[in-house]
This record gives C-alpha cells, sequence and structure tokens, in this order.
C-alpha cells in the first residue's frame, strides 16, 4: 500500500503539471459494498488540491429548477484534475425504475443519453473510470448487521438501506441491465467485489495507477476520422437564398407594433404560469446583423431582475479546459427566468468549422451533441427560441461602413470582421448546415430578414410572444382555494 500511494500521487501531479486532460471517477454499487469508504481513501491518499470529490445526493432547490445534467456539467473538473462522483447521473435513472416511478422505456432513453453524455467528454479527451462496488444478498444483509451492532459506525445503516435490502433482488436486475448498455470501449465499468476492505481498496487503486499512468506516458493520439461529406445541393438553392430580404417596416408602423409586442411580452412573463417554465433565447447571425439592437428592444420588455444577457465571445483559460458545451450549461436558467445568448454553442459548427479551429469530426459530431443537449432544455420546461439574423452582403458592407465613420459605433467593427467578411460564403454554406440538420421539431430555427431593422424586430418580439404563449397554455396551476385556477 505504501508503494501504491506514492505511485498515484507521483501521477497526480504528473497529471497536474501537464494538464492535457481530466479525469472522472463514478463510484457506484451496493448499499454496504465500500463505496463510501473507498471515496474517503482516494481523498487520504491523493493530494486534496488536485482531487475533487462530489458526493450528489438530494437535488437541492435550484438543482430542480433545471435540466437533471445541469448538476454534473457544473462539477465537472477542469484539465489536469480529478473529479469523484459518489452517486453519479446513474443513480436517479435507477433507482427510479426500481421504485416503478419511471418506465423500462423511460429507463432505456435515460440510458441513451448516459451515453451520449460520456462519449462526447470522452471524445473531448476526458478519462472516465467507473467503478461498481458489488456484494452478494447475503454479503450485504451481513455487513449491514455488522456496521449496525458496532457503535462507531452505527450511524451509517439509516432505515433506507434496510428498505433498499428488501428490494435487492430488483435493484440488480435493473442495475445490470444499466451496466451492460453503458459499459462502453470509451468508458466500460469496472465491477469489484466489496467484502474484503484490503482487496477493494488495492484493486481500485491499481486500476487508477494503471489508468492514469497508460494515459499520462501514452497520451492518445487522436486521429480525426474522415466524417461524411456535407454535398452542397444540386440545385445550388439554400434556406438564405430563398429568404425574402426586401420586406420592410414603416417607422410609425414599427413603433404601433413595438408597443403591442413589447406590452405583450411583458403580460406573459408576469403571468403566473410562467413561474412553471423558463425562456432561452439563442441570438446567431451575421455580423453586423443587429443583435445588440433586437435585445435592447427585448429587454426593455422584461424585469430586470428576471433576464440574464450573456455575451459570448473567445473561450477563456478556465473555458478551454472543459468540454466546449460546459460554458453554455453553467448559464441555463431556471425557473422564471429569461436568459438572451449573443451567440452561443452553434460556434462550433460556424466559426469553428470555418477558421478551423476544430477538426471536421469534431464540427461534424457537433450537431448531434447540440441536438442532445437542447431535447434536455425543452424536456425541462425550458422555452427554447433560436434566431438567426440575416442580411445581404451588399447590406453588411454599408453597415460596416457605417459603423466606420459614426463615433460611438466605431467599437462594434474591428479587423476580424473584415477578415470574416472575405470568407463570406463558407459561413453561408455553414449556416445552411446548421439550419439544415438543428432545426427540430422541439428546437426550430427562426431565419430573420434582418435588412430592415424595423421588420427584424418586430419579427422577434412577435416570434418569442407566440412561442411563449403556446407553451404557457400548456401549465397547469396547482387548485388555489380548493379550486382549479
Amino acid at each position: 500500500m505504501p508503494a501504491l500511494r506514492e505511485a498515484l500521487l507521483n501521477a497526480q501531479f504528473d497529471l497536474s503539471q501537464k494538464g492535457k486532460f481530466p479525469v472522472v471517477i463514478l463510484v457506484g454499487g451496493v448499499d454496504g459494498a465500500g463505496k463510501g469508504e473507498t471515496v474517503n481513501l482516494l481523498n487520504e491518499w491523493m493530494d486534496p488540491r488536485y482531487i475533487q470529490v462530489h458526493a450528489m445526493g438530494e437535488k437541492t432547490d435550484e438543482e430542480q429548477q433545471h435540466p437533471p445534467m445541469w448538476r454534473f456539467w457544473r462539477a465537472l473538473p477542469p484539465k489536469g484534475k480529478i473529479g469523484v462522483f459518489f452517486g453519479s447521473w446513474y443513480t436517479t435513472p435507477i433507482v427510479s425504475r426500481v421504485l416503478k416511478q419511471t418506465t423500462a422505456a423511460a429507463l432505456d432513453r435515460d440510458i441513451e443519453q448516459i451515453n451520449h453524455f460520456e462519449k462526447m467528454l470522452t471524445d473531448e479527451g476526458t478519462l472516465i473510470i467507473k467503478f461498481w462496488f458489488h456484494l452478494s444478498k447475503d454479503a450485504q444483509q451481513k455487513r449491514l448487521k455488522a456496521l449496525e451492532k458496532n457503535p462507531d459506525t452505527r450511524w451509517r445503516v439509516i432505515k433506507l438501506d434496510w428498505e433498499r435490502f428488501k428490494m435487492y433482488d430488483k435493484f440488480r436486475k435493473i442495475s445490470e441491465h444499466a451496466l451492460r448498455e453503458t459499459s462502453t470501449a470509451e468508458a466500460p465499468w469496472i465491477v469489484v467485489e466489496g467484502v474484503d476492505a484490503r482487496y477493494r481498496n488495492l484493486t481500485v487503486g491499481q486500476i487508477l495507477l494503471e489508468a492514469l499512468r497508460k494515459r499520462i506516458d501514452h497520451p492518445v493520439i487522436r486521429v480525426a476520422p474522415d466524417a461524411a461529406p456535407l454535398n452542397a445541393p444540386i440545385d445550388k438553392l439554400n434556406v438564405l437564398d430563398k429568404l425574402d430580404m426586401a420586406q420592410k417596416l414603416e417607422k410609425k408602423k414599427f413603433e404601433v407594433e413595438l408597443e403591442k409586442y413589447q406590452g405583450k411580452l411583458n403580460l406573459l412573463t408576469r403571468d403566473p404560469r410562467f413561474s412553471k417554465i423558463s425562456v432561452l433565447v439563442a441570438l446567431e447571425g451575421s455580423d453586423a446583423g443587429g443583435k445588440g439592437g433586437a435585445i435592447r428592444r427585448v429587454t426593455a420588455a422584461l424585469d430586470a431582475r428576471h433576464y440574464h444577457i450573456i455575451p459570448v465571445a473567445a473561450p477563456t483559460e478556465e473555458e478551454r479546459a472543459q468540454p466546449y458545451l460546459w460554458r453554455f450549461w453553467r448559464y441555463i436558467p431556471r425557473r422564471s427566468h429569461f436568459n438572451i445568448f449573443d451567440r452561443t454553442w452553434y460556434g462550433r459548427v460556424l466559426v469553428e468549422r470555418v477558421e478551423k479551429y476544430c477538426s471536421e469530426a469534431d464540427w461534424m459530431r457537433a450537431y448531434s451533441e447540440i441536438n442532445d443537449f437542447e431535447q434536455q432544455l425543452v424536456d425541462n420546461g425550458i422555452v427554447l427560441v433560436k434566431f438567426w439574423l440575416a442580411i445581404t452582403k451588399e447590406e453588411q458592407l454599408r453597415r460596416f461602413k457605417e459603423r466606420e465613420q459614426i463615433g460611438f459605433k466605431r467599437f462594434k467593427i474591428t479587423e476580424e470582421d473584415w477578415r470574416n467578411r472575405e470568407k463570406w460564403d463558407a459561413y453561408k454554406r455553414a449556416v445552411c448546415d446548421m439550419v439544415d440538420r438543428t432545426s427540430t421539431e422541439i428546437a426550430p430555427w427562426t431565419l430573420v430578414e434582418a435588412n430592415d431593422k424595423y421588420f427584424a424586430r418586430i419579427k422577434i418580439l412577435k416570434t418569442l410572444c407566440q412561442r411563449i404563449d403556446a407553451a404557457l397554455k400548456k401549465v397547469t396551476l396547482p387548485p388555489k382555494n380548493g379550486l382549479h385556477s
């Protein structure tokens, strides 16, 4: 054991110094099989500065107002560190199925989502090590009785442990199914016999050491697979070319419509049913497309206490140490809140694709990862409204020149804007592919003809009101004073 501890500390030091990848350790299994003791031991054996232990118990009030995976995304370790999850994304699906709170089909959907999640983490470079501690039914009963008999450990056995023991066979059946379906090449399960503590501890320590040393000493050379080609349409038509960019709105009519839809939006967000949903607006568009002006017209109708604008620029050092979706999961709105993203997670399939900041395989897989992400948002009652503000190349040039000439707009135009303009056709192709692959029934894109700013702003406000109103109609509030409201 002393030699193993020293080797683990050395491996952990090398991991932190090189900072090339994060490590996620999942600890699950049968009650009484030594999960807690093993987690405490890892914390004792290793440097606590570079290991983060997360005991995922009952959800907090804040966590209940977000998608189920939100709390796990927030707890992911950055590159160079180890995150230990005592209770993980497997716990709720398995327990809920055993208690018959969900169906077998729901469990399989959860399993599919977990496989997608873990595949995305490993594709982003995360080393995932999953331990399942097992005890036979007789061994578990003996273990629980021994813990209960000892005054020093009696506190560790509660009524719930014995209630779960009565369902041992159900837990084993459901857990076995979950493990079998999620033991993948990228993240296999390692089943550890939990009867003998010394065997259990050395086994876990040695497996962890081997996995760390293998990845540190022999870094994975990722050869990007050839992605299936995205061929241009034969007729050379696309969704952007079919937009009627000549649509306009006179100023007087704009002012009337603006007051109408801002007032409606304000009333919708003050509706009692709004407390059961939240709104996430994803704004993308061509440079100088008018996102800033549109945001100002939307927020003018909202209570400042309940909305948040998230401007998205190049990722920070902290964000580069995490999977690319991590920085967006952090800003998912809680219920009754309204978050507006100025640029979004679609940067992976737009700027990162065109500028070659990631491989073709990386941005190709991002389409399905983004669809999975948005599915989770919508399933949790979030009204996701996605806008692409489209302008013509000629209109963009006019706005660029205008920005250079007007003093208070000069900060809006940079050399990068002019450089991006030279890649107009490449960005146009990327936008069309993005809409084609991510405009789903649950999260459709709204393409906004934005050559005329008045027309664009009203279309955005009107669409928001329609989507929020439709969502509120599906909300049922609890009875009030014995009567249905």
